[in-house]
């Protein structure tokens, strides 16, 4: 018998939401902190590179969540970042 047949399909499932969501809020935890630190070699309104940075941090809180289980919260927050991200894109 192979071991996978051992762990219930929704075991199974809870475990990719909960490395999907780890994965794509350090990903983008990284994006945000990248374009931040690139932001302030700018000549940019400090707003800025504050938004990204501030998006970075709720991307790193979703991560959190994301790896203790919290995956729909993680969700939110991701959207929440990226949508902080996008708005200091829009003061460029």
């Amino acid at each position: 018998m192979p071991e996978d047949e051992d762990v219930p399909e929704d075991e199974d499932d809870a475990r990719r939401a909960r490395w999907t969501a780890t994965g794509t809020g350090a990903a983008l935890t990284l994006a945000g902190l990248a374009a931040a630190l690139l932001r302030l070699t700018r000549s940019a309104p400090a707003l800025v590179p504050a938004a990204y940075a501030g998006g970075a941090a709720v991307c790193a809180a979703a991560a959190v969540l994301g790896s203790r289980g919290r995956t729909r919260r993680a969700l939110w927050l991701l959207i929440a970042g990226v949508m902080a991200m996008a708005l200091g894109d829009q003061f460029d």
